[in-house]
């Protein structure tokens, strides 16, 4: 067994070790002075939640046609702004072999055959300040960044991945090919830090990364970073000329460095709560307690949820479904219920029971039916 070692300027080493087997890997070191494990080892490497597409709460797999700017899987968003419509759903195609078992996949329903002026459609997503402040973005210590995704279109040609800062007053486009009609490709793109420009490093945007399926010839022009509305170089493709066309997309990775690492696998469970920080849909359909409520007067009740997650921010809630409380041997339903308090940690519930089932000073669980409460506190 074949070893090297690293001598130190005292009279530590290090040793590495080569196996006594066949053939040879090759180790390869970043190119810039970062360490490798800052770059490839070490922290959650990935500024991307759900790049994989294996979270979909708002929709549950099922196709929407969103509009421009809703959210879709979660932290995914669309924009569109063509005469052409697509939909947007949860799929499980995906390269074949590969390590994913979901796709966002856009199919387009309407077609926009000449796209023109500023319009555009892009799938993108936007990143919380605090998660890409270490990126240094606006200084001359700023980071260079590389971002990696699988990709699989209908159509063939150039198309354009962006970086902006929140505001799109600043924009970095980099094209890249896509070589065969409906055949996923791996494409890798690296993106030089900005060292000008205002970034976001708290709760607010960040960053936005948007892969562009149309774009308007307005917003074209050179690569690398810009203070105008340029978002894509010269030539883009249109992706949603043809009815039926096809736009997915998967194992979507940011990472800090020149060099694309593999795709950083995180347990479904840290991924999700890390989705819940922005949006939560609590949902158990199968009459678990939401929580405690007091009874009142008039029939009336109320008490605290608590999210499994802390928000980014003061949420927004939607309440819709139907919903019972229990307790005191009964289980009369609810004839309206909203919210009093709204927190990032918990919501405070008020409402009203049917019949003359609560009783003032009893304590009640709260319980679906095929009620939702929607949590959503994104960027």
């Amino acid at each position: 067994m074949a070893s090297i070692n690293l001598q130190g300027d005292t009279s530590g080493s290090i040793s590495i070790s080569a196996p006594s087997v066949a053939g040879s890997n090759t180790l390869t070191l970043p190119k810039t002075t970062q360490t490798l494990a800052t770059e490839n080892a070490l922290g959650v490497r990935n500024l991307i939640i759900n790049g994989d597409m294996r979270i979909d709460q708002r929709n549950g797999g099922a196709s929407v046609t969103p509009a421009s700017g809703a959210y879709t899987l979660d932290r995914w968003l669309n924009s569109n702004s063509t005469d052409g419509v697509f939909t947007i759903q949860q799929t499980t195609d995906v390269p074949t072999g590969s390590e994913f078992t979901n796709s966002i996949k856009a199919t387009v329903t309407t077609a926009d055959t000449s796209i023109t002026g500023t319009q555009s459609a892009s799938i993108f997503q936007l990143i919380e300040g605090y998660n890409v402040s270490h990126l240094m973005f606006g200084s001359a210590s700023s980071s260079n960044v590389t971002l990696s995704f699988w990709v699989k279109s209908t159509v063939t040609g150039t198309f354009n991945a962006c970086l902006t800062n929140s505001d799109n007053s600043r924009s970095n486009p980099q094209s890249f090919t896509i070589s065969s009609s409906n055949t996923w490709e791996k494409k890798t793109i690296t993106f030089t830090g900005d060292t000008t420009g205002t970034w976001v490093t708290n709760n607010g945007i960040g960053l936005g990364v948007y892969v562009f399926m149309a774009l308007g010839p307005t917003y074209q022009g050179s690569a690398g970073w810009n203070g105008s509305s340029i978002f894509g170089v010269s030539g883009q493709a249109n992706g949603i000329g043809t009815i039926g066309n096809v736009f997915a997309l998967t194992g979507v990775q940011l990472e800090v460095g020149d060099t694309a690492t593999p795709f950083e696998h995180r347990p479904y469970d840290m991924e999700l709560a890390r989705c819940q920080r922005y949006y939560e849909l609590i949902n158990d359909n199968n009459y678990s307690s939401y929580g405690v409520m007091a009874g009142g007067t008039s029939q009336n009740f109320a008490g605290y949820v608590d999210y499994k997650q802390i928000k980014r921010a003061t949420p927004t809630i939607t309440i819709t479904g139907s919903f019972l409380i229990q307790g005191n041997s009964n289980q009369p339903g609810t004839t309206s219920m909203g919210t009093n308090g709204i927190g990032k940690r918990a919501v405070y519930i008020s409402g009203t029971g049917t019949g003359s089932n609560v009783t003032n000073g009893f304590a009640y669980n709260l319980l679906d039916v095929n009620g939702y409460i929607k949590v959503d506190a994104e960027l």
